[in-house]
């Protein structure tokens, strides 16, 4: 019987808890389990179902874990502490298993048309006791109204697109939020261009051990600005 080596685990726990002080994110020893379990069951199901183009697991750790994680604190200041949350082309549940295991207080549903893909998410939802985390295997905009506080999306279309598709799911008062790279200029163009939501606020987000930009950007619908943060033009 093989076994995978004890450093490598333990290598991986000393990262994601300094990865974690770094974001200024408490966690449990349950939480960072429940992470490092996540990542071990993408690993496995990755090998035959293809679901992420990234095969490293150091890499998968940064760019999987450690990128969803630095969208919680930013989140912490929008969500309610028992509020819902549509992650849309969830994928293989990057933020949103993420984010069920940090704040398990949200509804989390996460919401791919591949189906491989939301059967991953389901079996981590069992696999990993998240309770707070639901999964629909289904085209967003078939979808009855979610009424969520947030919905984002990581990767998933083009902030116009996003916001047509996705905008339904927003309760009054409510937020999109997209996970981006670089800013996107000529999105943000035809996100105001097409005039129902507006681009409220651009945060930069430092991810630790990724050299990326990536930043956040929220959209509202009445173009409230929020305050203290950086605004769009």
């Amino acid at each position: 019987m093989t076994r995978a080596p004890a450093p490598v685990q333990g290598a991986d726990d000393v990262r994601l808890k300094q990865a974690c002080v770094a974001l200024g994110l408490s966690a449990t020893d349950e939480q960072l389990s429940k992470l490092l379990g996540y990542l071990q069951l993408l690993q496995r199901w990755n090998r035959t179902y293809n679901l992420t183009a990234i095969r490293d697991p150091g890499q998968m750790l940064v760019q999987h874990i450690f990128d969803s994680l630095a969208v919680v604190g930013p989140l912490d200041g929008v969500m309610p502490a028992d509020g819902k949350l549509f992650d849309i082309g969830a994928g293989a549940g990057l933020p949103g298993v993420i984010l069920a295991i940090m704040r398990p207080g949200w509804k989390i549903v996460c919401i791919d048309a591949v189906e491989k893909k939301t059967a991953f998410i389901r079996q981590a939802a069992g696999a990993l006791a998240l309770p707070n985390l639901s999964v629909l295997h289904e085209r967003v905009e078939k979808l009855p109204p979610g009424a969520c506080d947030v919905v984002t999306s990581r990767a998933f279309a083009s902030l116009d697109d996003f916001a047509r598709l996705a905008g339904q799911h927003v309760a009054p008062g409510g937020t999109l939020l997209a996970l981006k790279g670089k800013v996107p200029d000529d999105e943000i163009a035809r996100l105001h261009a097409a005039g129902e939501w507006r681009v409220v606020r651009i945060d930069p987000v430092t991810v630790p051990e990724l050299d990326a930009q990536r930043c956040l950007i929220w959209m509202r619908r009445d173009g409230a600005r929020s305050q203290g943060n950086h605004e769009s033009n």
